[in-house]
């Protein structure tokens, strides 16, 4: 039997290489292509931060306008889907900051200052099996989308998209140290959070 034929990520690599010129060109053509080829992985992200199909659509197409008027400033050392998913990030982001009114907001790239964030962060910087057995993925969703924007795309991007820690810095423009205290930190809150709601049914079934 042949061997199994897998695409050559040198010649995929090129061949963006070139859609992404003709584009700089101005070849909308190129530019619908690289739409059709990202389109739903933007969606998935912007969906999984703001939970609102409408909402998320509008996101998509803001995202890939910004996109294409700042085309020229895309620079090959970097993958083209992390530029993109960046911006598309930020839109989100920018959308959830405007809806939300809570103090406790912040910013992803907010210097931190626990003792012990680097130690911790090594220790949380993978899955959390036990958060993952605590509750049904409803209960979750819902305390994920309870979580201020900073902490939410820290935790979509790594628990649900499943990007490692530093393409994650790079999407977000901060440190994979910070990236990593800041999991810490939105997982302690989740489980604060998941821990009321449990004792909260408990205490409704008990009446």
């Amino acid at each position: 039997m042949g061997r199994t034929m897998y695409p050559d990520r040198s010649l995929v690599k090129h061949s963006e290489n070139e859609t992404i010129a003709r584009a700089k060109a101005g070849d909308n053509a190129a530019f619908a292509e690289l739409y059709r080829r990202y389109c739903k992985r933007v969606f998935g992200v912007c969906f999984s931060l703001v939970r609102d199909v409408t909402i998320t659509e509008d996101l998509v197409q803001e995202s890939f306008l910004r996109a294409y008027r700042k085309l020229d400033t895309f620079r090959e050392d970097s993958l083209f889907s992390t530029w993109l998913h960046r911006i598309a990030v930020n839109s989100a982001l920018m959308y959830l900051r405007k809806r939300s009114s809570r103090a406790t907001e912040i910013s992803i790239n907010e210097p931190t200052h626990d003792d012990g964030a680097e130690e911790m962060a090594e220790l949380f910087g993978a899955q959390d099996s036990v958060l993952e057995n605590l509750v049904d993925r409803v209960t979750l969703q819902r305390a994920i989308e309870s979580l201020p924007p900073g902490y939410r795309a820290v935790v979509v991007l790594h628990d649900v998209e499943g990007y490692q820690h530093d393409e994650i810095a790079e999407i977000l423009g901060c440190t994979i140290g910070n990236t990593k205290s800041q999991l810490h930190k939105a997982r302690l809150k989740l489980r604060a959070m998941l821990k009321v709601e449990r004792e909260l049914e408990v205490t409704q079934k008990a009446a």
